[in-house]
């Protein structure tokens, strides 16, 4: 699928002074799944692939920019029961 976004050529230029006309479409992704993730849209697992990144590159990449991996009291409590039939304790 392709996406088109129209920016007034002002703030385009300036981007691409920035970033680059090849990056620009990166970017654009970039930011698109970054708000994806972060709303809950898409795993991890989403992002890496929409990205073509490895999971934990993709979950290096959110950390990078500052966006919070979820993980909540539950899951947390989740992580300990397996750990605690896994050391038998």
């Amino acid at each position: 699928m392709s996406v088109t976004v129209e920016l007034p050529e002002s703030i385009e230029h300036q981007l691409e002074e920035e970033w680059g006309r090849a990056n620009l479409s990166r970017k654009a992704l970039e930011g698109l799944v970054i708000e994806a993730y972060r709303t809950e849209k898409l795993s991890a697992g989403q992002v890496a692939e929409a990205l073509g990144l490895s999971v934990i590159e993709a979950e290096a990449f959110l950390k990078e920019r500052g966006v919070e991996l979820p993980y909540t009291l539950e899951d947390l409590e989740a992580d300990r029961e397996s750990l605690r039939k896994v050391l038998g304790r």
